[in-house]
Protein backbone atom coordinates (compact mmCIF):
# COMPACT_ATOMS: atom_id res chain seq x y z
CA UNK A 1 0.00 0.00 0.00
CA UNK A 2 1.58 3.51 -1.04
CA UNK A 3 2.11 5.82 1.68
CA UNK A 4 -0.55 8.90 0.82
CA UNK A 5 1.43 12.37 -0.43
CA UNK A 6 -0.19 13.69 2.56
CA UNK A 7 2.73 12.14 4.67
CA UNK A 8 5.38 13.78 2.23
CA UNK A 9 3.86 16.96 2.39
CA UNK A 10 2.72 17.63 6.03
CA UNK A 11 6.08 17.80 8.43
CA UNK A 12 5.24 15.52 11.52
CA UNK A 13 5.77 15.89 14.75
CA UNK A 14 7.57 13.37 16.85
CA UNK A 15 5.67 11.58 19.17
CA UNK A 16 3.32 14.53 18.85
CA UNK A 17 3.88 18.32 19.20
CA UNK A 18 5.31 17.80 23.20
CA UNK A 19 6.74 20.91 24.67
CA UNK A 20 7.35 19.90 28.60
CA UNK A 21 7.97 23.80 29.42
CA UNK A 22 4.82 24.25 28.23
CA UNK A 23 2.95 20.80 29.86
CA UNK A 24 2.85 18.70 27.07
CA UNK A 25 5.11 15.68 27.58
CA UNK A 26 5.62 13.58 24.59
CA UNK A 27 3.08 11.20 23.72
CA UNK A 28 0.42 13.27 25.63
CA UNK A 29 -2.92 14.04 24.69
CA UNK A 30 -1.96 17.80 25.28
CA UNK A 31 1.07 17.24 22.36
CA UNK A 32 -1.77 15.49 20.31
CA UNK A 33 -3.84 18.22 20.69
CA UNK A 34 -1.63 20.66 20.06
CA UNK A 35 -0.14 19.15 16.52
CA UNK A 36 -3.69 18.94 15.09
CA UNK A 37 -3.83 22.62 16.03
CA UNK A 38 -1.29 24.08 14.51
CA UNK A 39 -1.62 21.50 11.12
CA UNK A 40 1.02 19.35 11.60
CA UNK A 41 1.43 15.21 11.19
CA UNK A 42 1.79 13.50 14.47
CA UNK A 43 4.31 10.39 14.98
CA UNK A 44 3.30 8.23 18.10
CA UNK A 45 4.76 4.95 19.34
CA UNK A 46 2.57 1.83 20.99
CA UNK A 47 3.50 -0.22 23.74
CA UNK A 48 1.48 -2.93 25.09
CA UNK A 49 -0.50 -2.75 28.72
CA UNK A 50 -0.96 -6.06 30.35
CA UNK A 51 -4.39 -6.42 28.98
CA UNK A 52 -3.60 -5.81 25.67
CA UNK A 53 -4.67 -2.50 25.04
CA UNK A 54 -2.44 -0.70 22.70
CA UNK A 55 -1.09 2.61 25.05
CA UNK A 56 0.77 5.43 23.55
CA UNK A 57 4.02 5.58 25.13
CA UNK A 58 7.72 4.77 24.04
CA UNK A 59 9.77 3.52 26.88
CA UNK A 60 9.43 -0.16 27.59
CA UNK A 61 9.52 1.09 31.30
CA UNK A 62 7.53 3.75 32.51
CA UNK A 63 10.76 5.14 34.80
CA UNK A 64 11.77 8.00 32.38
CA UNK A 65 8.77 9.43 31.86
CA UNK A 66 6.06 8.93 34.95
CA UNK A 67 7.20 8.70 39.10
CA UNK A 68 6.38 5.15 38.54
CA UNK A 69 8.82 2.09 37.73
CA UNK A 70 8.38 -1.14 36.08
CA UNK A 71 7.76 -2.21 32.45
CA UNK A 72 4.47 -0.54 31.12
CA UNK A 73 3.49 -3.97 29.80
CA UNK A 74 2.83 -5.05 33.34
CA UNK A 75 0.30 -3.01 33.89
CA UNK A 76 -3.49 -3.00 33.19
CA UNK A 77 -4.93 -0.15 30.81
CA UNK A 78 -6.92 1.44 33.43
CA UNK A 79 -3.97 1.76 35.70
CA UNK A 80 -1.62 3.31 32.68
CA UNK A 81 -4.44 6.01 31.92
CA UNK A 82 -4.34 7.08 36.02
CA UNK A 83 -0.75 7.12 35.89
CA UNK A 84 0.08 10.96 35.06
CA UNK A 85 2.66 11.73 32.54
CA UNK A 86 5.60 13.82 34.28
CA UNK A 87 5.32 17.30 33.28
CA UNK A 88 1.63 17.17 32.30
CA UNK A 89 -1.59 16.71 34.08
CA UNK A 90 -2.34 13.52 31.84
CA UNK A 91 -2.50 9.83 32.33
CA UNK A 92 -1.05 7.60 29.16
CA UNK A 93 -3.30 7.43 26.54
CA UNK A 94 -4.54 4.50 24.68
CA UNK A 95 -4.45 5.02 21.23
CA UNK A 96 -8.04 4.72 20.73
CA UNK A 97 -8.22 8.24 23.12
CA UNK A 98 -5.35 9.62 20.04
CA UNK A 99 -7.51 8.35 17.11
CA UNK A 100 -10.68 10.42 18.97
CA UNK A 101 -8.08 13.46 19.60
CA UNK A 102 -7.43 13.82 16.04
CA UNK A 103 -10.19 12.80 14.52
CA UNK A 104 -8.68 12.31 10.73
CA UNK A 105 -7.75 15.89 10.65
CA UNK A 106 -3.60 15.50 10.49
CA UNK A 107 -1.91 12.44 9.16
CA UNK A 108 -0.71 9.81 12.24
CA UNK A 109 2.40 7.54 11.80
CA UNK A 110 2.03 4.95 14.42
CA UNK A 111 5.55 3.06 15.74
CA UNK A 112 4.82 -0.17 16.81
CA UNK A 113 7.30 -0.89 19.08
CA UNK A 114 9.53 -4.55 18.98
CA UNK A 115 8.11 -6.83 21.30
CA UNK A 116 10.55 -9.58 20.71
CA UNK A 117 13.14 -8.18 22.47
CA UNK A 118 15.91 -8.80 19.72
CA UNK A 119 14.33 -7.79 16.53
CA UNK A 120 12.54 -11.49 16.16
CA UNK A 121 9.90 -12.99 15.33
CA UNK A 122 8.13 -13.50 18.44
CA UNK A 123 5.46 -10.62 17.86
CA UNK A 124 2.01 -10.58 17.19
CA UNK A 125 -0.65 -9.30 19.64
CA UNK A 126 0.24 -5.90 19.74
CA UNK A 127 -0.23 -5.87 16.03
CA UNK A 128 -3.33 -7.43 16.45
CA UNK A 129 -4.45 -5.16 18.90
CA UNK A 130 -3.50 -2.50 16.97
CA UNK A 131 -5.42 -3.44 13.86
CA UNK A 132 -8.51 -4.08 16.33
CA UNK A 133 -8.52 -0.43 16.85
CA UNK A 134 -7.37 1.13 13.66
CA UNK A 135 -10.31 -1.05 11.74
CA UNK A 136 -13.06 1.92 11.17
CA UNK A 137 -10.65 5.02 11.53
CA UNK A 138 -11.21 6.78 8.08
CA UNK A 139 -8.13 9.26 8.67
CA UNK A 140 -4.58 9.59 6.96
CA UNK A 141 -2.53 6.89 8.87
CA UNK A 142 0.37 4.36 8.48
CA UNK A 143 1.97 2.06 10.17
CA UNK A 144 6.07 1.03 10.51
CA UNK A 145 8.48 -0.73 13.01
CA UNK A 146 11.83 -1.20 13.66
CA UNK A 147 11.12 -5.10 13.32
CA UNK A 148 10.51 -5.94 9.95
CA UNK A 149 8.52 -8.77 11.39
CA UNK A 150 5.85 -6.80 12.75
CA UNK A 151 6.03 -4.73 9.32
CA UNK A 152 4.70 -8.46 7.62
CA UNK A 153 2.48 -9.35 10.25
CA UNK A 154 0.52 -5.84 9.32
CA UNK A 155 0.70 -6.14 5.92
CA UNK A 156 -1.04 -9.83 6.95
CA UNK A 157 -3.32 -8.47 8.85
CA UNK A 158 -4.26 -4.83 7.34
CA UNK A 159 -3.04 -4.96 3.73
CA UNK A 160 -5.15 -1.50 2.87
CA UNK A 161 -2.69 0.31 5.59
CA UNK A 162 0.53 1.62 4.52
CA UNK A 163 3.28 0.31 6.58
CA UNK A 164 6.80 0.78 6.37
CA UNK A 165 10.55 -0.23 8.13
CA UNK A 166 11.86 2.55 10.85
CA UNK A 167 15.74 1.70 9.93
CA UNK A 168 18.97 3.33 11.77
CA UNK A 169 22.71 3.22 11.44
CA UNK A 170 22.81 0.77 13.86
CA UNK A 171 25.57 1.68 15.66
CA UNK A 172 26.45 -1.38 18.22
CA UNK A 173 26.43 1.57 21.47
CA UNK A 174 23.21 3.09 20.71
CA UNK A 175 21.34 -0.54 20.55
CA UNK A 176 22.52 -2.08 23.23
CA UNK A 177 21.67 -5.13 24.36
CA UNK A 178 20.64 -5.41 20.66
CA UNK A 179 23.45 -8.40 19.17
CA UNK A 180 25.89 -6.72 17.07
CA UNK A 181 24.97 -9.21 14.43
CA UNK A 182 21.55 -8.36 14.48
CA UNK A 183 22.71 -4.64 14.37
CA UNK A 184 24.78 -5.35 11.17
CA UNK A 185 21.78 -7.50 9.34
CA UNK A 186 19.05 -4.77 10.13
CA UNK A 187 21.69 -1.15 8.86
CA UNK A 188 21.50 -2.90 5.49
CA UNK A 189 17.81 -2.41 5.68
CA UNK A 190 17.42 -6.39 3.53
CA UNK A 191 13.75 -6.62 4.68
CA UNK A 192 12.55 -3.77 2.62
CA UNK A 193 11.23 -5.81 0.11
CA UNK A 194 9.78 -8.91 1.60
CA UNK A 195 8.16 -7.57 4.52
CA UNK A 196 5.98 -5.32 1.92
CA UNK A 197 7.11 -1.76 2.90
CA UNK A 198 6.55 1.27 0.65
CA UNK A 199 8.20 3.82 2.84
CA UNK A 200 11.45 4.01 5.63
CA UNK A 201 11.33 6.31 8.59
CA UNK A 202 15.50 6.51 8.45
CA UNK A 203 17.80 7.63 11.17
CA UNK A 204 18.82 11.48 9.78
CA UNK A 205 22.57 11.22 10.05
CA UNK A 206 22.65 8.02 7.92
CA UNK A 207 20.57 9.22 5.30
CA UNK A 208 23.54 9.34 3.17
CA UNK A 209 23.58 5.89 2.95
CA UNK A 210 24.22 3.78 -0.33
CA UNK A 211 21.26 1.93 0.46
CA UNK A 212 18.65 4.52 1.22
CA UNK A 213 19.62 6.12 -2.48
CA UNK A 214 18.87 2.73 -3.73
CA UNK A 215 15.51 1.99 -2.48
CA UNK A 216 14.90 5.99 -3.23
CA UNK A 217 15.23 5.16 -6.83
CA UNK A 218 13.21 2.10 -6.76
CA UNK A 219 10.02 4.26 -5.53
CA UNK A 220 9.98 3.91 -1.72
CA UNK A 221 9.20 6.87 0.04
CA UNK A 222 11.95 8.30 2.72
CA UNK A 223 11.13 9.88 5.92
CA UNK A 224 13.46 10.47 8.53
CA UNK A 225 13.92 10.59 12.24
CA UNK A 226 14.63 13.28 14.50
CA UNK A 227 15.42 16.52 13.48
CA UNK A 228 15.76 19.07 15.92
CA UNK A 229 16.61 22.51 13.55
CA UNK A 230 15.87 24.30 10.88
CA UNK A 231 19.38 23.95 9.85
CA UNK A 232 19.15 19.98 10.16
CA UNK A 233 15.89 19.87 8.27
CA UNK A 234 17.42 22.01 5.20
CA UNK A 235 19.79 19.19 5.41
CA UNK A 236 17.89 16.05 5.71
CA UNK A 237 15.67 17.49 2.91
CA UNK A 238 18.59 16.92 0.24
CA UNK A 239 17.72 13.00 0.78
CA UNK A 240 13.98 12.47 2.49
CA UNK A 241 10.50 13.91 1.31
CA UNK A 242 9.39 14.62 4.50
CA UNK A 243 11.17 15.32 8.38
CA UNK A 244 9.98 13.86 12.08
CA UNK A 245 10.98 16.98 13.88
CA UNK A 246 11.21 18.28 17.92
CA UNK A 247 12.04 21.23 19.52
CA UNK A 248 11.35 23.62 17.37
CA UNK A 249 8.42 24.35 14.42
CA UNK A 250 9.42 22.86 10.74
Amino acid sequence: MTLPDVFLTTPIAHRALHDKSQGRPENSRAAVRAAVESGYGIEIDLQPSSDGVPMVFHDYDLGRLTASKGPIALQTAATLAATPLLYGSEGIPTLAEVFEIIGGRVPLLIEIKDQDGAMGPNVGALEKATVAVLRGYEGPVAVMSFNPHTVRIMGELAPDIPRGLTTSAYEYDDWVPLPEDMCDQLRAIPDYETSGASFISHESFDLHRKRVAELKAKGAAVLCWTIRSPEEEAEARRVAQNVTFEGYLA
